[in-house]
């Protein structure tokens, strides 16, 4: 059965998409520990981050990296934090979260919650930076 990860990237699901490309598709986190959380998922299915193909291994962290600068110019913060935890849901995935404090990136934290229009709103500045980096 596949994971709702990929059910976001086939378009089964809505999503706020920030960026994507022919491996990796990243969008802001419904649930966002803070502004602007963001996921990047590989498009290949696979549950734990480290058993996937060493060629997506090497390709994640510099999407990443595009994705993140994009962050960055739309969100202020000191910087954008990135884990992996890959527990919520069977797809490797990283995390992306602009934060001041060490403590931004806590998931004990309460989730955010912003409004769809914000969340629209909030993509779409990404997404626009993103493609001004390619």
């Amino acid at each position: 059965m596949p994971s709702i990860f990929t059910k976001i990237i086939k378009g089964e699901i809505p999503s706020y998409k920030v960026a994507e490309d022919d491996q990796f598709y990243a969008f802001l986190d419904i649930r966002p520990m803070v502004k602007g959380h963001t996921l990047v998922v590989p498009k290949l299915e696979v549950d734990v981050f480290f058993d996937l193909p060493e060629p997506i291994l090497s390709d994640i962290i510099p999407f990443c990296q595009s994705v993140s600068k994009a962050m960055k110019s739309v969100i202020p913060c000191n910087r954008i934090g990135l884990t992996v935890m890959g527990l919520e849901v069977p797809h490797a995935h990283v995390h992306l979260m602009p934060i001041n404090e060490m403590g931004d990136m806590s998931f004990s934290n309460t989730p955010k919650q912003l409004t769809k229009e914000q969340m629209s709103s909030l993509a779409s500045s990404i997404h626009s930076a993103w493609v001004g980096t390619k």
